[in-house]
């Protein structure tokens, strides 16, 4: 009985938080990895367009919400969800059509285009900042869990209770949902084969008659539904702050270069990495090591190796890792 205890414990505070952690992580790392493959720079201004994202989101649900529509058991956020992607996907078109058009008519080194990125970080800071405000924003409605702890307990008889929130589980099916018609988009259709040809060999790509606006368009496309997407199972999952965003970009980026830049497998398995190690080796394991010793062997100490202020930390160290050991990351994608 103890044993199952000490896995329910490790279910609720590491397996369930991680799993939905990483795949907002994975979503976010899949718009990294298809800029860099596709447009062929490292945009660092990606946390803060997932702000954006789910700001708008936001404040349609909002709307949606004082006019009295709701979703019942499931968060008003998915109807303004796609709302939210419309306006990311105009934004970053603009964007692109002024500031990185110009550079790649010029043929610029990737060096100016993450230049030119970190000022688009800090305008789109700013925005978000000035509209919605800078303190946390709650939004989500509808059922907190699916299951709640107690009900775990009534059910099972365990001391222990499972809660499994409703925000976590839409998080897991939507990005399961998500990168399958991805995945479909990529390898199925013709204009998901042409930005892989671009991103291949982008010479042979325009001798065969790609267009490669249409490329561009299409990407940012993409990455404003992977990038909304993630920001707002993010901010429902814990809340909306536009800081928490700009601190995102770190574990995302080290998600996609872990996995392999420009690899979307890669992207993927980099955000369950990152988001595990984040998890595991912030949590403190004492709970769990009681249920399976006996009581003249319980610990005094938390059994933590690092406080939970340092969880970048973990994500800056692997990332520190593989980019001396394995550049190229765990799917061989393309090294920095």
């Amino acid at each position: 009985m103890d044993l199952l205890n000490a896995l329910v414990v490790l279910a609720n505070f590491v397996l369930i938080p991680a799993t939905a952690y990483g795949a907002q992580l994975a979503l976010g790392a899949l718009g990294v990895t298809l800029i860099y493959g596709v447009l062929r720079f490292s945009n660092f201004a990606h946390g803060d367009t997932m702000a954006f994202g789910a700001m708008v989101t936001i404040l349609v649900t909002w709307g949606l919400q004082a006019w009295g529509v709701s979703l019942g058991p499931l968060p008003t956020a998915l109807l303004a969800l796609p709302v939210g992607i419309a306006v990311t996907a105009v934004l970053l078109i603009f964007t692109d059509r002024l500031v990185y058009r110009f550079y790649r008519q010029q043929k610029a080194k990737p060096v100016i285009y993450v230049i030119a990125s970190l000022g688009v970080m800090f305008v789109m800071n700013g925005l978000v900042r000035f509209i919605i405000g800078v303190d946390d924003q709650r939004f989500s409605d509808g059922e907190r869990f699916i299951i709640s702890a107690r009900n775990f307990r009534e059910l099972t008889g365990l001391s222990e209770g499972l809660a499994f929130r409703t925000s976590q589980g839409l998080t897991i099916v939507i990005a399961v949902i998500a990168v399958a018609l991805l995945f479909w988009f990529l390898n199925k259709t013709r204009t998901g084969k042409s930005m892989r040809a671009f991103s291949d060999n982008e010479d042979l790509a325009l001798l065969s008659g790609i267009n490669p606006e249409k490329v561009v368009i299409y990407t940012w496309l993409l990455v404003a539904a992977l990038t909304t997407t993630a920001g707002v199972l993010y901010g429902l999952d814990k809340s909306f702050k536009p800081f928490t965003y700009f601190q995102l970009l770190l574990p995302i980026f080290a998600a996609a270069i872990v996995g392999g830049l420009g690899n979307p497998l890669g992207a993927i398995a980099g955000g369950f990495v990152i988001a595990f190690s984040e998890i595991s080796i912030t949590y403190a394991f004492r709970r769990f090591y009681n249920h399976l010793v006996p009581e003249a062997w319980e610990p005094e100490g938390l059994l933590q190796l690092l406080s939970t202020d340092y969880k970048f930390a973990v994500s800056f160290g692997i990332l520190l890792i593989v980019l001396i050991f394995r550049p190229t990351g765990i799917f061989k994608g393309k090294s920095l």
